[in-house]
């Protein structure tokens, strides 16, 4: 990690450069924000006390790096302004080192799981982006149990339900040994989400079921239950192939001519699939696969 420090008086900022380095930091002193413009660091300490200077262009340029401002004074122009600017913190002049490296250690964290939450989004509606749903989720309401033929069309609803509402969820598959310990340690503002109950005997399911009655969840199942909860049900006849899953013949045969009809003809559709173009059409016409003008 590279820590730039903005600071005109420069024996402090030596000071807190030999301190920062001798605990593994990389980094570089810049007496005056206009040099400081042309630097590549993943954290800025900057001196609000820099006469004749602004500390605005760089606090707009950095804005998504780590800024902590270091004030001999707090008012609005030395912490209020520049924290709406961009600014992560402050800290006042003088300081104890472990003070900085605490703040600079809890940004860090804090940046690094922002940006992981980012790419597992990003990376979850890239895998779930081919499947299709007009479902309502401002409709759901928990505890809530989902019966379905399908579990990542339900995956794409709630994960859906929970960015729409900026909702804490905790996901919890019962293929993991230790999930009656997740959902007794998990947080009581988060809604869980709970998957995978067909890996449970019964004894566990009914153990399930009871303990969470004092839980707010959304449980995934493609099996029918009987239980108090409330329950709807959500299928669709356009699953996508998923390895892990033995479709039927017919199943298969809908997959491929819902994901194929529009790349392909008939006649080479019917082709690939090994059976005659009349059996295609009887196909369409059984399970109603027609093509959407």
């Amino acid at each position: 990690m590279k820590i730039i420090i903005v600071e005109n008086e420069l024996y402090l900022a030596q000071s807190i450069a030999s301190k920062l380095s001798g605990n593994g930091y990389d980094t570089e002193i810049y007496s005056s924000t206009k040099e400081a413009m042309k630097s590549h660091g993943d954290v800025y300490l900057l001196s609000t006390n820099l006469p004749g200077q602004s500390t605005a262009p760089l606090i707009k340029e950095f804005k998504d790096k780590i800024i902590i401002l270091m004030v001999n004074y707090i008012n609005n122009d030395t912490v209020g302004e520049p924290l709406k600017l961009g600014a992560k913190d402050y800290i006042v002049k003088p300081f104890m080192l472990e003070d900085l490296m605490r703040k600079i250690k809890h940004y860090n964290e804090y940046q690094t799981l922002r940006q992981q939450t980012s790419l597992y989004q990003e990376y979850m509606q890239n895998l779930l982006h081919d499947i299709e749903t007009d479902f309502d989720t401002e409709s759901i309401t928990t505890p809530l149990i989902i019966e379905t033929n399908y579990q990542r069309l339900v995956d794409k609803i709630v994960f859906e339900h929970a960015q729409q509402n900026n909702m804490l969820m905790t996901f919890i598959p019962l293929s993991d040994k230790n999930w009656k310990e997740k959902i007794e340690k998990s947080s009581s503002s988060a809604v869980l989400y709970i998957t995978e109950i067909h890996e449970l005997k019964k004894t566990d399911k009914e153990l399930l079921l009871e303990l969470l009655k004092t839980y707010n969840f959304i449980l995934c199942t493609t099996s029918t239950i009987e239980s108090e909860f409330k329950t709807i049900t959500l299928n669709t006849d356009s699953k996508l192939y998923d390895q892990n899953e033995i479709l039927t013949i017919d199943d298969y045969v809908k997959f491929i001519v819902n994901s194929f009809q529009y790349k392909f003809p008939d006649t080479e559709l019917s082709k690939k699939l090994g059976i005659s173009r009349k059996s295609l059409w009887e196909k369409r016409k059984k399970y109603n696969l027609f093509k959407k003008k």
